[in-house]
């Protein structure tokens, strides 16, 4: 499951996404990857990995909750 968070402000010029997701690697762990920059562009990436599917979880929860406080949705 992908998560797509935008945030759009004409007033400073701003129109950025961010995108979250999880993926089973192949030797049992788990993967966060996020990517991120201005709407249009293909922006950059990270990828983060997690021993378990719930630690991966975790984090994207984690993730997700610090965009929303920062205006995106």
């Amino acid at each position: 499951m992908t998560i797509q968070l935008s945030r759009i402000d004409p007033e400073h010029n701003m129109r950025r996404f961010y995108r979250i997701r999880i993926q089973p690697g192949l030797f049992g762990d788990w993967s966060l990857i996020r990517e991120w920059g201005r709407i249009g562009t293909s922006g950059q990436s990270k990828e983060d990995w997690f021993d378990t599917e719930a630690e991966a979880k975790d984090a994207r929860f984690k993730l997700q909750m610090q965009k929303s406080r920062r205006g995106y949705d």
